[in-house]
């Protein structure tokens, strides 16, 4: 039996429900966020890079310019290098609802195209955007009149939130001394991984980062936002993305996950704004890419320049759709997207 289309009347007078919900949620964040002083900001979605990291998967285009010449550009999968070019032009606190686009994502949590709520506060800690977070999503819960949920799992955004480290974590759910695979420095060692995984699939290509994304998506995440939400803190400088690292403690960074009835909502930074030290992550992100993929994207050389201008900055992406999926107890993002990404009747 084909499936009914989501523009069917009669389906969509099923979901407008739940879609008329996003839409309050969506104003009821941007007026929080414009009662705290933030600039609603709109970045170009079409840009040089889409983003740095290995495992991030863009969609490339090609823009013609009026000479006929194609040019390779890409569809980003982030507003974030745009924004902090913003914060080195002046701008203190921003946020965006951006729609973003990733390639090789699909399922009940993925979409191709979803919107990201991104913000920075400029000459802030990074604590005050975890707040920030917790608050915008207890109001999506009000606004929606329910408790977070998702299949079984259940989360009252209105419980002061539990703030767990990384280490913590993998010690607690998972029998496993992270401290003990990591130099002094932060290097990972993998076989000290490997070494203490137990059963979990493993293979001799892997590396210690793709061990410790197994092991935080199988034994970690299920148990992180049971209840309450939960701040998953304290990432290993290995993960650090765009993080800087901990004053005093090399072996870990600023960066933070936030988490309800075991989905990722949001990932969060300290900011790093050494030039220097960000190419060298974006390098050996893009081996690795070359490595695992056969690709590789290119620096946006304007972003690492407007790092070195860039003051101290705490930021944070929120996925507005999961957050939303939650508010409404939705089983599935397309179920709150006003318009699916290629669905096929």
């Amino acid at each position: 039996m084909t499936p009914t289309p989501w523009w069917d009347a009669t389906r969509h007078a099923d979901r407008r429900p739940v879609l008329m919900t996003r839409n309050r949620i969506q104003a009821a964040m941007r007026g929080w966020l414009g009662a705290q002083g933030f600039v609603d900001v709109d970045p170009a979605a079409l840009q040089i890079s889409p983003g740095n990291e290995a495992h991030l998967h863009a969609f490339g285009v090609e823009a013609i310019g009026n000479d006929g010449v194609g040019r390779q550009m890409y569809l980003h999968t982030s507003p974030e290098f745009a924004m902090k070019k913003l914060l080195a032009a002046g701008e203190t606190r921003i946020h965006s609802f951006a729609h973003v686009w990733r390639n090789r994502e699909r399922g009940a949590l993925h979409s191709p195209e979803f919107t990201m709520l991104e913000w920075y506060r400029a000459g802030e800690p990074y604590a005050a955007v975890m707040d920030d977070c917790v608050a915008l999503i207890r109001l999506a819960a009000e606004t929606a009149g329910s408790p977070l949920r998702y299949r079984d799992r259940f989360c009252d955004a209105c419980l002061p939130p539990e703030r767990l480290g990384v280490v913590e974590a993998f010690d607690r759910h998972a029998g496993i001394d992270l401290m003990a695979t990591f130099a002094p420095d932060g290097t990972p060692d993998v076989d000290a991984l490997r070494s203490q995984i137990g059963p979990l699939r493993a293979t001799d290509d892997d590396t210690w980062s793709d061990l410790f994304a197994r092991v935080l998506v199988t034994r970690i995440e299920p148990n992180l936002g049971q209840g309450r939400i939960t701040i998953l803190d304290r990432y290993p400088a290995a993960e650090a993305a765009l993080a800087r690292r901990l004053p005093g403690e090399p072996r870990l960074a600023e960066r933070f996950e936030v988490y309800a009835c075991g989905v990722e909502l949001a990932n969060g930074f300290g900011e790093l704004t050494d030039m220097d030290e960000q190419r060298r992550r974006f390098i050996a992100e893009m081996d690795e890419k070359q490595r695992r993929y056969g690709v590789r994207y290119p620096l946006d050389e304007d972003f690492l320049a407007a790092l070195a201008r860039m003051p101290p900055a705490s930021g944070i992406a929120m996925g507005f759709d999961r957050v939303v999926m939650l508010a409404t107890g939705a089983p599935r993002i397309d179920d709150v997207l006003w318009v699916p990404v290629g669905e096929r009747p």
